[in-house]
């Protein structure tokens, strides 16, 4: 699951149970096709709603994302401050908030938000137009490929590792106490990475994962245009979720990296073999 991930229901089950649910994601593809991105991400949200509201559900969890930050200066982001939203992806996202909410005081269904800041982990697909980030670079770099940084690389995003996005997921799932339901809450490490200094530690995590690409420290970025619709900073507050949920990340966005590189070059050398 990620900011820029595509994903479906999770699950869909009677009274009782909760559903976990994303949407179609990606900033650029909303941008170039924004009925679809409506379609998914809102008319299905609603659909949803109505089937867990229909079949009983307890609690309604949900994938949010950081863009409904928009384009609000303040670092780190606060869930109650929010600015105007920059793509249609990121309203498609506030719009899912905004329905959670009717929901929940009008047919007293228990929802939680979760607004996920650039999730990172193994196995996220390198390829598509759409790919994140990430998998995108440490495919090019398995290849001995320069990697294209949008911009001048100074963007920064808190990048977060898929361990700390499955504790919060199941910290949201199981809480108890009833003042943390029907919230939003911010999932992310709570720190800022640049792409410059991202580029930096996903080439030498990989060196020292395969010695045999030594070569890639001196392969430097290309840089191309900045992308429509992204924002510049991007920072979590993660108090709320920490006082409200017990959450706790366990990963940095160093450790995250160095054990994608471990895992993406066991992978490499394994389809090699193959």
């Amino acid at each position: 699951m990620s900011e820029h991930g595509s994903s479906h229901c999770r699950a869909k089950c009677r009274g009782g149970s909760t559903i976990l649910i994303n949407a179609l994601g990606s900033v650029p593809r909303s941008i170039e096709d924004p009925v679809s991105t409506n379609d998914s991400n809102v008319t299905g949200f609603l659909n949803m709603l109505v089937a867990a509201r229909d079949a009983g559900v307890e609690r309604f969890i949900y994938a949010a994302s950081s863009s409904t930050y928009g384009d609000h200066p303040d670092l780190p982001k606060v869930e109650e401050r929010i600015g105007r939203p920059l793509s249609p992806y990121a309203v498609s996202k506030y719009v899912g908030e905004l329905y959670a909410d009717v929901f929940a005081r009008t047919y007293n269904l228990k929802t939680i938000g979760l607004r996920y800041f650039n999730v990172v982990g193994p196995r996220q697909d390198p390829h598509g137009a759409y790919a994140a980030v990430v998998p995108r670079w440490f495919d090019s770099l398995l290849r001995s490929q320069p990697c294209v940084i949008n911009g001048d690389g100074e963007t920064s995003r808190d990048f977060c590792y898929v361990n700390n996005v499955v504790q919060a997921n199941l910290l949201a799932a199981t809480v108890q106490d009833e003042q943390a339901i029907n919230q939003v809450y911010n999932v992310a490490f709570g720190e800022r990475t640049t792409l410059n200094a991202l580029y930096v530690l996903i080439r030498d995590e990989l060196v020292c994962a395969s010695p045999d690409l030594s070569d890639l420290v001196y392969l430097e970025p290309v840089y191309g245009p900045f992308r429509p619709g992204d924002v510049r900073h991007s920072q979590a507050d993660i108090g709320k979720a920490a006082r409200s949920l017990g959450y706790a990340p366990t990963h940095s966005v160093e450790r995250g990296i160095t054990e994608m590189a471990g895992w993406y070059a066991t992978h490499r050398d394994r389809k090699a073999a193959g």
